[in-house]
Parts: structure tokens; sequence; C-alpha cells
């Protein structure tokens, strides 16, 4: 049998989301928070995940947990989806409005899940290069929305993986103008303080993604959507009845409870993000793009994969981006501790030096 005639074209010409696996003991390369759960809350923690009824179906839909993080959003519980993780929200937007011919919009570079879900549900893909201070071109968007009105549009804010949030007018242009749903992913939100949360009731076709990855709870795959309601009521049936497992519900449930701890986490880690951005400016050869989520963007004038592979046999793994055009020697290295952040930056230097 032939097992590739049975799949889909747009899924046999593409490559699946590349994870690096090397075990570095230094890992800076997946955005996540580099800090675990205060000790003095760990074992509240493991007693909250102990108490779920593991031979049980966790509460389908999760209404309880949503109508808490409405609240928090500040939008009504009919407003909120939760997912496992940002990816199945992305996936049950992209399924929902899978019509042929249907097009998803992005522009690049950008969270690669956009791109990889849109084609993977048959939708079209129409990739809207960024401008050459990775900000959104706005002209070139129009003249897409124009010609083929896409279905829906993804806008990371801030982006990844470059980190910074696009112009605000810009984005309010796109959303007034495209007769599709816009998503405005806020998965950094954490970091860069920003939001249009106030500007639902504005824009109709206004959706937005957060996620607790960033936040501390990235094995635990939770993530929101908010929007009208009527758009909820109709990914509601997209979404399976029980997407969002017993264990993620109570930590998310956990989160909210001692959500102050957390957040000063991640004001930690916005010092110490002004740190290594600052060392990294001073390296000859190092470009570090202004950022407003936990990690950097950077460009070098040497041999990124050179660097990149050298990082790693030393035992620190970041990401590599290079390719050639826009992305030429281009890397992303998370903020981590201050011990991490220190220890990539001496190796850098060393490596640069030889």
């Amino acid at each position: 049998m032939d097992i590739r005639s049975l799949i889909k074209e747009e899924v046999l010409a593409q490559k699946a989301y590349g994870v690096e696996h090397a075990a570095c003991p230094v890992k800076l390369d997946a955005n996540e928070n580099p800090l675990a759960i205060p000790g003095p809350l760990r074992k509240r923690f493991v007693s909250r995940l102990a108490s779920v009824s593991l031979n049980r179906y966790p509460e389908a839909g999760s209404p309880a947990l949503t109508a808490r993080f409405a609240k928090v959003f500040g939008v009504g519980g009919d407003q909120v989806v939760l997912g496992n993780g940002s990816d199945e929200l992305i996936q049950i937007l992209c399924t929902a409005v899978a019509r042929p011919g249907a097009e998803v919009m992005i522009p690049i570079p950008t969270f690669a899940m956009y791109r990889i879900t849109a084609q993977n549900t048959g939708c079209r893909v129409a990739a809207v290069p960024l401008d050459g201070e990775f900000d959104l071109d706005l002209a070139a968007m129009r003249e897409r929305i124009a010609a083929h009105p896409p279905a829906l549009t993804f806008l990371a804010w801030p982006n990844n993986p470059t980190g910074n949030c696009f112009r605000r007018d810009r984005i309010e242009a796109v959303l007034r103008e495209s007769p599709g749903i816009v998503v405005v992913d806020e998965a950094y939100f954490h970091f860069s303080g920003q939001t249009f949360l106030p500007l639902l009731g504005r824009y109709e076709n206004l959706v937005i993604l957060r996620t607790l990855s960033k936040a501390g709870f990235a094995a635990m795959r939770i993530g929101f959507l908010i929007g009208p309601p009527a758009l909820v009521h109709e990914l509601d049936k997209v979404r399976l009845p029980y997407n969002l497992n017993a264990l993620s519900q109570a930590a998310a449930g956990f989160y909210l409870d001692h959500e102050e701890t957390f957040l000063k986490q991640a004001e930690k880690i916005r010092r110490w993000r002004g740190e290594l951005f600052a060392a990294m400016k001073k390296i000859p050869g190092i470009h570090p793009r202004p950022t407003d989520a936990n990690f950097i963007f950077f460009g070098c004038d040497f041999d990124a994969d050179r660097v990149y592979s050298r990082l790693m046999e030393r035992g620190i793994l970041i990401k590599n981006f290079n390719a050639p055009g826009a992305m030429q020697n281009f890397m992303r290295v998370t903020v981590g501790t201050r011990e991490e952040n220190s220890r990539f930056i001496g190796e850098l230097q060393d490596i640069l030096s030889k």
C-alpha cells in the first residue's frame, strides 16, 4: 500500500514543526519561563493536582474555569474558549473557516504554527513579508485583502520571532478593512503589557489569544481565545468536548489563586531582559532588535550556523533562523536566569573572538 497516496497534498508538501532535541544544560530556545513554581507554593500545587480524580473525565468545556478567566479578562463567559494551548485554538479557528478556497493571511516571519495549521486544515496561505523594520507592510496587506479577502488573519503581538509589537494603527487598519476574522495573538502579554482587549467591542471581527505557557505553565498547555459570542458559539462546535485535561484545569485555577506570584516572576524576567539586551549590544558584530517579549531576536555579522553550532557544543541551545533574505544570520535567544544569561554572553564573546 502506498501510504503517501492517501495523504493530502498540503501535508505531503510540508515539514513537521521542528523542535531541537539536543540535551543542552542551558536551554534558551523555546521562550519558556526559566523559573519554576516558587518553593513555598510547590506543595500546594502538588496537593491540588493530587486531588484530581484521574478516573473521571475532566469538566467538559471547562465552564467554571472559563467563568473565572472571563472575569479576569473583563468579558462575558460566552466570549471565552479554553484550549489545549494556543495551538489547539489556532486549529479550531482554521477548521471552522476552512470552506473551499478559504484563505489565511499571515505576515512573515511569524509563528510557524499559523501556516502549518492552515495548510493542514485545507486553507490557502497568503504570506505577506514584513517591512524592513519587521513591522506590518500595510500596503501589501491591503493589496492582498482587496484581491483575495482572507477568512482569517493571524497577527502575533508581540511577534515571534522578531519580538516587536506591530504598530497599533496598522493592526487597526487590518481590522477595519478585512472582511474576515483577525486574530491578535497576545502570547507574550505578560512581558509586553499591551493588549487589544479594550477594543473587542469596537471590532466585531477581533479575536484575541492568550496563554499561560510563558507565565510558567508551558507543560500544562493552557490557552485562551476571547472573541464575540456569536463566533465562540460556532467554535464550541469544533472544540473537542474534553479538550483541556483535568490536571491542566487544576493548574489554571492554581495560577489564578496565586497570580500575583507569577506576575512578579514576569517582572523579574523583564529586568533580566533589559540586562541581557544591554550586554548583547556591547558585543561587536551582534545586533539585538528591540523586544516586547521574553526573548531577543538578533542579527550578527558572522556565520549564524557556525555560532549556533558552537554554542550548542558548549551546552547552550538557542534558536537559529538563518536563511537567505531578510532572515540572513538572525537568531533568537530566550531570556533565562541571570546565571544562564551570563553564561550565554560569556560563551558568545569567546566564540566570536576566535
